[in-house]
């Protein structure tokens, strides 16, 4: 059984750097004249190619775990590793402004365009494939319906941010970011999502929490997934995907044509086609999905943790091609089919006005 590093007791002496014991402030302030010297938040702003202009909030909570926050995209998280690990995906197409992102294109898989990083969310109205859907319901007769594109406008949408920084709770130092993305339109949705990231000084955990909100004042379609992508160099030959899978439900034709294991990965596979599925998922005795990416070689795992009350749906991605190289855990309030289907059987979630939902997800790494 894989189990995280855990907090143990307070250090009295010498602050440790192993991430198994929380940082005591008295201690720290006698080595140090800020919590920077072992972790902290800290804002840049990129400034070459495709990136140029994207703000980041570059965290480190001195345990060995750091990520950026791409603040000008949703608040996704980008790069992230553990102990020189990275596992957070890197795409070719790298990170890119969202100044440059072409929402119509490519018959809605524009997306592909800027697709990389630990984590993109799909959203606000809409996720999973493109779709054109009602839009009666905005009273407007020249727009009857609404065109979606895969996933939704919520990634690349930058945030207005609330603030970041570190912040003492006793002895324990909490690094933290918040920040609002506001999806609207006249004669369309008014939702807001409001994300609050966390992680302890010296911690292995990446806390989110995510409040949706629909502003305006007609019910409104609302659909959330996170696609939480999972790279090289954690992800390898021989790494296993672990999740508490009870049945698969639906799968892609590409599964049964190609073969491929979804439980134990192989190396990057010339012209491989994704696969993807749908399961039933077996939540642990408190209540909670947890779904790992496990490398036994480099010693070191990544969890994903989230509340099936919230995200009801469980979907698995493998697109192990060469130059492509990645798995996702993806937690989804709607079934793979998508929008088209969920308006069909009646599984598509409204907000009414002033109403709102709460997701609640971690991050976890630690070792073998």
């Amino acid at each position: 059984m894989l189990v995280a590093e855990p907090a143990g007791r307070v250090v009295t002496g010498v602050p440790m750097l192993d991430g198994e014991q929380h940082v005591d402030r008295a201690a720290l302030a006698r080595y140090a004249g800020d919590p920077s010297a072992l972790g902290g938040v800290r804002a840049v702003q990129l400034t070459d190619g495709a990136e140029r202009g994207l703000r980041v909030l570059e965290f480190r909570t001195g345990s060995g775990l750091s990520f950026d926050v791409l603040v000008d995209r949703a608040m996704d998280i980008g790069a992230a590793e553990f102990r020189g690990c990275r596992f957070g995906w890197t795409s070719a197409t790298g990170l890119r402004h969202p100044s440059l992102h072409e929402y119509g294109d490519e018959n809605g898989l524009s997306m592909l365009r800027s697709f990389s990083g630990l984590l993109l969310t799909a959203g606000l109205d809409h996720a999973l494939g493109a779709a054109e859907v009602d839009a009666n319901r905005y009273g407007y007769p020249r727009r009857a319906t609404t065109w979606n594109a895969q996933h939704g406008r919520a990634a690349n949408l930058p945030a207005r941010l609330h603030g970041y920084g570190e912040q003492w709770r006793g002895d324990r130092c909490v690094l933290w970011a918040e920040g609002e993305v506001r999806q609207a339109a006249i004669f369309g949705e008014h939702l807001r999502m409001t994300r609050r990231i966390e992680g302890d000084l010296n911690g292995v955990e990446i806390r989110l929490v995510d409040t949706v909100r629909n502003h305006g004042f007609d019910p409104t379609p609302h659909m959330y997934l996170y696609h939480v992508n999972v790279g090289w160099p954690l992800l390898d030959e021989g790494a296993r995907y672990e999740a508490p899978v009870a049945r698969t439900v639906w799968q892609s034709e590409s599964v049964t044509r190609q073969g491929v294991s979804r439980e134990v990965m192989p190396g990057p596979l010339p012209g491989f086609v994704e696969q993807v599925y749908e399961h039933e998922v077996t939540p642990d005795p408190d209540g909670k999905v947890r779904a790992r990416v496990v490398n036994d070689r480099l010693g070191c795992f990544f969890e994903v943790e989230y509340d099936p009350a919230e995200f009801p749906v469980y979907l698995q991605w493998l697109h192990l091609r060469e130059g492509a190289y990645v798995v996702g855990i993806e937690p989804s309030t709607h079934h793979v089919q998508g929008a088209e289907a969920a308006y069909e059987d009646g599984s598509m979630i409204f907000l009414g006005p002033g109403e709102e939902r709460v997701y609640h997800v971690t991050f976890r790494v630690g070792r073998v």
